[in-house]
């Protein structure tokens, strides 16, 4: 099975302003996907924005970063990381991510259920 850009499901998410800060693009929509794959995505962040730091109970998730610049929080440390970065979250464990540079951060969500 194949989507084009165009057939890809996109939501948003807003700020405490109610400005959008984060656009997903929903790689997981295909009949028949695993439902341990909780999330795999595009996700966008504009200059600024984060997706703050939250803990995961019973799966995990790995981020691979496609463009920009951002400070990666793992767990208690925290990292800037650049394009080529491959991030990894255990069960137990919590992390963020912000972009702090001038254009839009990219990068690739994935969560897999235990």
């Amino acid at each position: 099975m194949i989507k084009t850009k165009e057939q890809i499901r996109i939501t948003t998410e807003e700020n405490a302003m109610g400005e959008v800060k984060m656009y997903l693009n929903h790689l997981k929509d295909f009949d028949g996907w695993n439902e341990k794959n909780r999330m795999f995505a595009l996700v966008e962040l504009k200059s600024g924005e984060e997706v703050e730091f939250h803990i995961h109970e019973n799966e995990f998730e790995s981020y691979y970063i496609l463009s920009g610049k951002a400070l990666y929080t793992d767990h208690d440390e925290t990292f800037e990381i650049a394009p080529g970065t491959v991030t990894f979250t255990p069960s137990g464990k919590g992390h963020g991510i912000k972009n702090i540079g001038d254009e839009m951060l990219t990068f690739i969500a994935l969560i897999v259920k235990d």
